[in-house]
């Protein structure tokens, strides 16, 4: 048969050869058994997504819920370690707070109303098209072919990276515009 283990710490201390209880005669046969939240989740390494840095991420997924998200040791850029922004972006993707629908408040409206995806693509449709009839200019003053829009323009953000800078350049170049800048680092 086999020796119980003490019930009482201070026995365990004694017997277990941990006098100062900072290892196993400090867990009770309760939280021997407990193990952590994320043993058996399945890991899938990321890049932070919040700016230009690019830190590398371990997102933690366990019952396809992603349960966890940390920095990932092996980055390079960030060797393990986030800013406050990086280590909170799984609430970025699981607040309660998170909206789900397209939100649109009309010009002097006090209320935000719900568009579907569908109506809402349009309207950015029509608005592109009605600004580049609008600020259409063929020649300039010399008559010189010229074919520009001056009146959009567009500022790629910092998490974007640069086949998605390099298409959106594609789009705008077709469509005359031509203030177009990007901050790709990743």
């Amino acid at each position: 048969m086999e020796h119980e283990r003490p019930v009482w710490p201070v026995m365990r201390q004694l017997t277990d050869g941990d006098p100062l209880a900072l290892g196993s005669a400090a867990q009770s046969e309760t939280t021997r058994k407990w193990r952590g939240r994320i043993a058996d989740a399945k890991v899938t390494k990321s890049v932070c997504p919040f700016c230009a840095v690019g830190c590398g991420q371990l997102l933690y997924v366990k019952d396809e819920q992603l349960i966890q998200i940390e920095g990932d040791p092996d980055s390079p850029i960030s060797r393990g370690h986030l800013c406050p922004k990086g280590a909170a972006t799984r609430t970025m993707v699981q607040s309660p707070m998170r909206e789900y629908k397209v939100k649109y408040r009309r010009p002097y409206g006090t209320k935000w109303e719900e568009l579907s995806l569908d109506q809402a693509m349009d309207m950015i449709a029509e608005r592109v098209l009605k600004t580049r009839r609008e600020t259409w200019e063929s020649k300039d003053e010399e008559g010189i072919d010229i074919n520009r829009c001056y009146g959009i323009a567009s500022l790629g953000g910092a998490t974007l990276d640069n086949e998605e800078n390099y298409v959106m350049k594609k789009l705008y170049t077709a469509l005359g515009i031509v203030q177009v800048e990007n901050q790709a680092r990743i």
